[in-house]
């Protein structure tokens, strides 16, 4: 009979498995109210290379601070104070050239 911890595999001996540690909201620890459109150093944090708005799994912030965010994040595009889309590298620009 192979136990249910094994499974059959010799290398793998009655080890837990790994677990990633929880994240933690950053807004909620330092307890803030309100997330500004115009605080873009925050803002950024929260975006990708790719200026794409980054997933709750990925940054940690609870529900109701990632909406909070996303909504900062779209009125601060629309005011031109972060991009829609990410900057072409110099070898982007030669080939579309």
């Amino acid at each position: 009979m192979v136990s249910r911890f094994n499974r059959g595999n010799p290398r793998r001996s009655n080890r837990p498995r790994f677990y990633t540690r929880r994240k933690v909201c950053m807004f909620c620890v330092e307890k803030v109210s309100s997330i500004d459109y115009k605080d873009i150093s925050k803002i950024r944090r929260y975006i990708s290379e790719r200026a794409r708005i980054e997933p709750r799994r990925k940054t940690g912030a609870c529900s109701k601070h990632q909406r909070a965010v996303t909504l900062a994040i779209k009125r601060a595009r629309h005011l031109a104070l972060l991009p829609f889309v990410p900057l072409q590298s110099q070898s982007e620009r030669e080939v579309y050239a």
